[in-house]
């Protein structure tokens, strides 16, 4: 075995993502405390709007008067108030929200901000059939060119 195999690797950016599931909820913790206990570490935040395959429903949406503005504000507030409010002092958090592919555009985000620690929930807003382990989760632990702390709801349990 080589020397270096198992160099202790210091995380100094991660990403916690959110559906705003209480899954996702309870990630957050295990990511800002990640983050509390490596000086000078970049957190960030990323929120995937699923964008819809329907036409219809897209043209729908969007001849409602003011309909983005308005969802703009409230994803906002509800990361304010989930997240942001909750964050310790000394923990700074850099929040983006994208529309697209969940797993895909958490990807892209990952490589191209060189994150070296991705944090999400084991499951979130999905169906019944991803229960067990979630199908963005499953693709992103798959795919992920870095390390992947997956926090399955169990936890909480256990506290």
């Amino acid at each position: 075995m080589e020397k270096n195999q198992f160099e202790h690797k210091t995380f100094s950016r991660i990403l916690f993502c959110t559906d705003f599931s209480q899954n996702a909820d309870f990630a957050f913790d295990y990511a800002v405390d990640a983050a509390k206990r490596r000086p000078d570490c970049e957190l960030y935040l990323l929120h995937i709007i699923p964008q819809t395959d329907s036409q219809f429903w897209k043209t729908y949406i969007y001849e409602v008067e003011g309909v983005d503005n308005k969802a703009k504000r409230d994803i906002d507030q509800l990361i304010q108030d989930s997240y942001l409010s909750k964050l310790p002092e000394g923990v700074k958090m850099h929040v983006e929200c994208r529309v697209g592919k969940d797993y895909e555009e958490i990807l892209d985000f990952a490589d191209k901000m060189n994150i070296d620690l991705i944090v999400l929930g084991r499951q979130g807003h999905g169906s019944f059939q991803d229960a067990l382990f979630g199908r963005v989760t499953e693709k992103v632990v798959r795919k992920a060119k870095c390390a992947v702390m997956v926090i399955p709801h169990i936890c909480r349990e256990r506290k």
